[in-house]
């Protein structure tokens, strides 16, 4: 058995656009944008027990929304989200990138939200 929810809805952007889009989204929610660490992602909180991130892309990634799907399990919900339908695009290390039987993209990744994942995540067989 293991535990999965979407726990992070992240807005990415190429880094032409990036700025640009972290003032807009930041005004747009009404938070300062908190860059986590030196990476590329910085938080604009929490929405209805979902976290909101921005995320700087390459060169060559459109601007879209995507979802983080977390789990305590990564490979158990890989292979039940690829049962469903899903196609593993790629397996960076720690976490996987997929994309839905229409080909928007989603990641499954660990546990990002601590006690928001243990009071919302569903637990499958």
């Amino acid at each position: 058995m293991h535990r999965s929810r979407i726990g992070v809805v992240l807005i990415d952007h190429p880094e032409k656009s990036y700025a640009q889009a972290q003032a807009y989204w930041s005004a747009a929610v009404g938070v300062e944008a908190t860059q986590q660490g030196e990476g590329p992602y910085a938080s604009l909180g929490r929405a209805g027990g979902l976290e909101l991130a921005l995320q700087r892309t390459g060169a060559g990634t459109p601007a879209r929304v995507h979802l983080d799907v977390e789990t305590d399990d990564v490979a158990a919900e890989v292979s039940r989200l690829s049962a469903l339908g899903a196609r593993v695009i790629a397996e960076p290390e720690g976490y996987v990138v997929l994309t839905d039987p229409g080909g928007l993209v989603f990641c499954v990744v660990p546990v990002q939200t601590g006690e928001e994942f243990d009071r919302a995540a569903t637990t499958w067989p």
